[in-house]
Formats: structure tokens, C-alpha cells, sequence
């Protein structure tokens, strides 16, 4: 893995070249449902805020001059952006995120899964991002949607704006929770749902899945 001092000084060099607009704008929506006790919760922020100090992610999220914004999502009227709209242009960004990210409290316990809604307010906070040119709402959580509009019926407002919807389904209790998030959760251009077994692997599967995200990838499929 490249260090951050060889990246930082690849960036340096680079520096010299008038700077691009926003490449990608990533909203991360994380599931603190009933489902998902205090335990997997503390694994959900702490895989994040590793997986975004990563040397290659933060070499992505730096050469895209990202924007990351963290969503809490559970049942209806309970969505709340957490982290509203970061911008990356060096990796005292990316630090300072990380940092903001493992620190964040769980805003709800013991409600619904409403992932409909979840996405509807996340595509609403992109207004607020208009000069990046992809947009990704990154939802990973453990159950299906129960409680108020269905994410599918979400897919034709998310592709008129643009939105691609990537999913990490935590098959804790729900072995086939990757196919239903294949089949009603992920829309737009490449997108695709990955998998992590259990919550213990969650920290290399995020990593895996923003590492796709950020280097645009666009396979559909993943195990």
C-alpha cells in the first residue's frame, strides 16, 4: 500500500494543474435500526472511520476533492444527518472526518426500518453539492425495509437526479438480504450490492466497498 507522504508529495507535483470540480459526492447512510445493538453500532462507526484513513480511500476521496456527508437512518420521520457535507481537499480532511465519524452517538434505538425514507432525505442533501459530478448514497444496514415507501419506488426520482444507490448488506440475521438489496434497494449507473457475513467483517467489507466506489468500478455483481 502507497504511504501518505508518497501520496502527498504525487499530489504536490500534481498541485501545479487548475484544480477540478468536486468529482464525487458520498453520502453515507448507516442503519441504526432495532436491529442493530449498541455493540454493532460501535463496529459500524469505527469500520468507517478506518476504512476512510486508508491510504488508497484517502488518496481517492483527495484526488476527487470529495464531498462525505454521514446519515442515521431507522423507521419513518427518524433519518438525521449526522455529518452534514465535508469537503476533501488534503488528508487533515480525511483525519479530522474520521475523527468526527467514530465520535458520532447514535441519535435512535428500537425503531422500524424505513430505507424508502432514508433515501428520500438523502437525495434531498444533495442540493447542497451541486458542482460534484457523481453522486453515491452508500446505504449498509441488516434488515429489509418494514415501514413506509419501499426503496424501488424510489428508483425513477434517483435516476432522473442522478443518484446511484450502492448497498452493503449485513446478512447477520437475513441470509438473503444481498439479493433483496439487488433487487429493490440499488439503482443508477454501476451500481451494486456487496456482502458482509456478519458484523465482525463489516470494517474489511466497507473498506472494499468505498474503495470500489471511489475508483468507479462498475460491476453490478459482487459476493
Amino acid at each position: 500500500m502507497i504511504r501518505r507522504s508518497a501520496i502527498a508529495v504525487c499530489l504536490g507535483l500534481a498541485s501545479v494543474q487548475p484544480a477540478a470540480a468536486c468529482g464525487v459526492a458520498l453520502l453515507l447512510a448507516v442503519d441504526v435500526s432495532g436491529s442493530v445493538d449498541p455493540f454493532e453500532y460501535d463496529i459500524q462507526m469505527k469500520g468507517l472511520a478506518t476504512a476512510l484513513r486508508d491510504d488508497s480511500i484517502a488518496e481517492a476521496l483527495v484526488v476527487e476533492e470529495a464531498a462525505v456527508s454521514l446519515l442515521q437512518w431507522t423507521g419513518q420521520s427518524r433519518q438525521h444527518m449526522s455529518i452534514p457535507w465535508r469537503r476533501i481537499v488534503d488528508f487533515e480532511d480525511i483525519d479530522a472526518l474520521a475523527d468526527e465519524v467514530e465520535r458520532t452517538p447514535r441519535k435512535w434505538r428500537n425503531f422500524s426500518t424505513a430505507i424508502g425514507e432514508a433515501l428520500q432525505v438523502a437525495m434531498r442533501a444533495f442540493v447542497d453539492v451541486p458542482d460534484c459530478e457523481r453522486r453515491i448514497i452508500d446505504v449498509s444496514g441488516d434488515g429489509r425495509s418494514n415501514e413506509g415507501v419501499q426503496p424501488n419506488d424510489m428508483h425513477d426520482v434517483l435516476n432522473a437526479a442522478d443518484i446511484t444507490v450502492n448497498g452493503l448488506a449485513i446478512e447477520e440475521t437475513d441470509g438473503n438480504l444481498t439479493e433483496y438489496y439487488r433487487n429493490f434497494l440499488i439503482t443508477g449507473p454501476g451500481a451494486f450490492a456487496m456482502t458482509a457475513a456478519t458484523y465482525e467483517i463489516y470494517p474489511d467489507r466497507i473498506r472494499q466497498k468505498l474503495l470500489r466506489e471511489l475508483t468507479k468500478q462498475l460491476s453490478q455483481t459482487d459476493p
